[in-house]
């Protein structure tokens, strides 16, 4: 349930049948020829496909998130780690206050992990809810259909180019792209890490079948959809 779609009332009511809600979040960063805001979409709609049939609610996505290491690239907005901290505290509060106990976080964006540590300390404090942070796209059983298929897929490669990803005109690359010096990229400053990467997908190549992707879709959701279901401390 999308809680665009739903009103204060509908909510109040829905906390008081289940405590659990989903909040995805993404990033607005460079995604080489895919969307800006590729972790964004992903992420939400992930989370709207694996909570539909639970009937759980899902937040509006926090589209932006931390990513330092791509400021260089135009189009790339970064959160100060501060800044990301604060905001996902009250949203905490928010659906705390809401009557929410049970949170999932559904991370789009590797940058954006640190935020567990946050929603721990946080735990610590509101001692009676639990939050979840699971990174969709890392999700063991997604990981092992994705090196199934071909074990050159990361950041901007044909690992994210969805038909909701791609960008209507804009013709993919033949070929794969060879993996880069990734101590020396780690090493490396924002403008640095442009040079390095170039057009910004990390390896492998840029697209393959929508057939390939809409499997390996289907995948995630049920791997998402069981972590929203179960495993609740």
């Amino acid at each position: 349930m999308r809680v665009a779609q739903m009103n204060w009332m509908q909510i109040e009511a829905q906390a008081a049948r289940d405590d659990r809600c989903v909040l995805p979040l993404g990033s607005v960063e460079q995604h080489a020829y895919l969307s800006l805001a590729t972790d964004q979409i992903l992420s939400d709609r992930m989370a709207n496909e694996a909570a539909e049939p639970l009937g759980l609610p899902v937040f509006p996505v926090l589209a932006y998130g931390m990513t330092p290491g791509f400021r260089s690239y135009p189009g790339t907005i970064s959160l100060r780690m501060s800044t990301y901290v604060a905001l996902l505290e009250d949203l905490l509060e928010g659906f705390y206050r809401s009557g929410f106990r049970r949170i999932v976080l559904l991370n789009g964006h590797g940058g954006n992990s640190p935020a567990i540590n946050f929603a721990t300390e946080w735990m610590g404090v509101r001692n009676d809810t639990s939050v979840k942070m699971h990174n969709w796209w890392a999700g063991p059983r997604f990981q092992a259909a994705v090196k199934a298929v071909d074990p050159a897929a990361s950041h901007a490669s044909w690992m994210e180019n969805f038909p909701w990803t791609r960008l209507d005109g804009v013709t993919m690359p033949e070929g794969a792209k060879p993996p880069f010096n990734a101590a020396l990229y780690q090493a490396a400053n924002p403008d640095r890490k442009r040079e390095i990467l170039g057009d910004g997908n990390f390896l492998g190549r840029y697209q393959r079948s929508d057939n390939e992707m809409l499997s390996l879709w289907q995948i995630g959701v049920e791997e998402t959809r069981a972590v929203m279901e179960g495993d609740w401390p």
